[in-house]
Formats: C-alpha cells, structure tokens, sequence
C-alpha cells in the first residue's frame, strides 16, 4: 500500500496555513517551489487521521489526562526499532524538542555557562543557548575531501577545558546528514566523561537512517549524565500537533529537569498531539517502512540531477535525514545573494548561515517532497546560479 505511486502522488498543502508552503508564498510569491523548512510534503500514516478524527468527533476537548498508554507508545516504538530500552519513569513529555532544548540549558547550566555545539548544527542549538544567556563554545565538524563531516574531538576537549557546562548534539546531524557510529559517540562521551560535561542529544532524525549506516542512541552506550529529546513530529509529518518526549535514566537531571519545568510554567499534553503521537508509534511502521525506501530513492535521484546540472557543486554524502547538504562555494556567492538569486529563480531552500558562519555558501535542500519536485528545484537552482 505505502510504495512509490502512494508517496509520489504527494498531497495539496496550499491554503491549510502551512509554513512551507503558505508562509514562502506569501514572503516570495504564488509560483514558489518550497523546498526548505524541514517537514514533508506526504500524507501522514491513515492511522493518525482515523485516530484525530474519532476524538474530534465528540464535542468537547478538555483537560486531558496522559495515560501510561501515551507513554508506552514511543517506549515500545524506541525499543522495537532502535533496540533503546526506557522505564516509563524516565519518559518526560514536552511540548517540542527545542522546548526540550531550552529545558536542558535551563536545568544543567548557569547564566552564562559555556555550552558546547558543533556547527554547522540547527540554528535553535546555537538560538536556545544565545536566548538562555550562556556562552556558546563551538567546536565545528570537519570536512574530508568528500564533503563528509566528522566530530573534532579535540576541539571539543579544548572547550571542556575552558569550562563548558554542556554539550548538545544533533544525532543524526541536520544539516550534514551524518549517522554517528558508535566508536564516534563512545569517544565523544569519553572526552566529556573526563571532565564531567552532561550530553544532551537531540535524536528526532533516529527514524531516517538509510542502509548500510545503523543509528544509535547516546542510550544505547551510556546511561549516566545523558538525556535524549526524541518525538513523532519529523518522522510522522505531525510537527504542528506539539508533543514531544525526553529520555533520561539519571534521575539526578531528570529531577532538575522536572524542577525547571515546573518553574517555566511549560505545559504538555495537548489533546490531539498526545493521540497522533500514540497512533503514529503504535501504527505507523509500515507506513514508515514505505516512506524510508521511498526518501532512499530520493536522495539517489537528488545526487544524480546535482552531478548532471550543477557541476561545480558538491553534495555531502546523505547518510540520514531527508536534508541533504549542497556546497556551492565554487560559483562564489554568499548565502544572501542564493536566496536573492533562488527567490527570483522560484524555488526556495535554507541558507547555509542558518546553521553557522561556515554555512556561508552552502544550501540545505529537503528532498521529502514527491520525486518530480527534486528535478525541478535542481533546474531552477540551475538557472539561479546562471543568471
């Protein structure tokens, strides 16, 4: 059911009052082609709806009580697929995993503490610690001949030195697609384990992961002075719903975590995200098993149109996600005149500074969309770059 002509027939977004499509529009025009901010432009599974709707039928949606069910959902979804095992006392629900970020800072970090990132990440990693008034302590990835990033652990050791509190990690990496191995988190957790750094890893990639690479959990190695921010929104297309779940068996942060969510008057539980939520990781893995061969198809597609009309640019390897990471420094503009020349073009991606200074020149493409947008939006690119 959930093959090839089930996603490529993709789904009418216009006029729901959606940010990627309705918002671009309105910014840039009504022939746009959006192929930014990170959600997906399928159905999501049967199930969520079916589940939506019977609730939506009775007519009042009051306080809501969260059931162990709500709570074994994502507990059995993580154990069955990713092999994490979690009590149902160590699951705490959250409006949304940069909520879930904030908290974290908050919890385990002082007023201008330095907490360690690695760019070029997520622009809400280095946003959440500038709005918390830390200190950001970058320790940027590096990149090998390939365009493929690797962690730099000694950057990261030196910034430990000088004090870091914290440290957040993208797992896998938005924007560089990257899947880290084990022997890459286990050396990670060393360097911070010697110094006593906590880890936050933000896991909301873990379900796009594309073969021979394998995802695992900061969990999967370490327990102790580490907590994981995980939710359906990516994974099931149900981002505007606003639930999401943390993962932590150090009950000493979770204690302060708790604290800090109580202090900030921050509120989960919305009726509807907690059901699609359920229905999504109870229901959905064979809907998702049919989205991951068709997003592998995908990046396939991406690689092959970039090599044949954009050949002075490099794509990063995509190892996960469905964001893939498109080097255009040789065709010399900066990431203003992209956006000027792509708007112009009709078709919009993310800028490369979003994620960081050394963003400068670079896109990130989204290539969850149905498999006809890919080679349109690497035509109009095309003819950005060459007007």
């Amino acid at each position: 059911m959930f093959d090839r002509e089930y996603f490529d027939a993709g789904l009418y977004r216009i006029g729901t009052d959606c940010e990627k499509w309705d918002g671009c529009r309105k910014r840039e025009g009504g022939d746009v082609l959006p192929m930014w901010v990170a959600d997906m432009d399928f159905q999501s599974p049967p199930a969520i709806r079916e589940a939506l709707l019977r609730r939506a039928a009775h007519p009042t949606w009051g306080y809501t009580e969260v059931t162990d069910a709500d709570i074994d959902a994502p507990r059995d979804f993580w154990a069955r697929r990713h092999g994490v095992s979690v009590t149902r006392e160590e699951v705490t629900l959250l409006p949304c995993v940069v909520t879930g970020l904030k908290l974290a800072i908050l919890s385990l970090t002082k007023p201008g503490d330095g907490v360690i990132i690695q760019s070029p990440v997520y622009g809400p990693f280095r946003m959440s610690v500038q709005a918390t008034g830390r200190t950001l302590m970058d320790a940027p990835l590096t990149a090998d001949a390939h365009s493929r990033y690797t962690m730099d652990l000694e950057a990261v050791e030196r910034q430990c030195r000088a004090g870091a509190k914290l440290m957040m990690l993208c797992s896998p990496h938005n924007p560089v697609s990257r899947v880290w191995s084990r022997e890459e988190l286990q050396a990670l957790l060393n360097v911070l384990n010697r110094y006593g750094v906590p880890l936050v890893s933000d896991e909301i990639h873990a379900d796009f992961v594309y073969a021979p690479a394998r995802f695992e959990s900061v969990l999967s190695l370490q327990r102790t002075n580490v907590l994981t921010l995980c939710a359906a929104s990516k994974t099931f297309n149900v981002a505007g719903l606003q639930t999401a779940f943390m993962f932590c068996s150090d009950e000493a942060i979770r204690t302060r975590y708790q604290e800090t969510i109580t202090a900030s008057g921050v509120v989960s539980g919305n009726i509807f995200g907690v059901i699609a939520s359920r229905a999504a990781f109870e229901q959905g893995d064979a809907w998702l098993d049919g989205l991951l061969d068709y997003l592998d198809g995908n990046r396939k597609e991406l690689a092959e149109q970039v090599a044949e009309f954009l050949p002075g640019a490099v794509l990063t390897p995509v190892e996960a996600t469905y964001l893939a990471w498109l080097d255009l420094r040789s065709y010399g503009f900066t990431c203003e005149e992209l956006a000027k020349r792509t708007a112009k073009a009709r078709v919009v991606f993310t800028g490369g500074t979003f994620f960081g200074d050394n963003g400068e020149g670079f896109l990130r493409v989204n290539f969850a969309c149905p498999r006809r947008n890919i080679g349109e939006a690497i035509r109009r690119l095309k003819n950005a770059l060459e007007a």
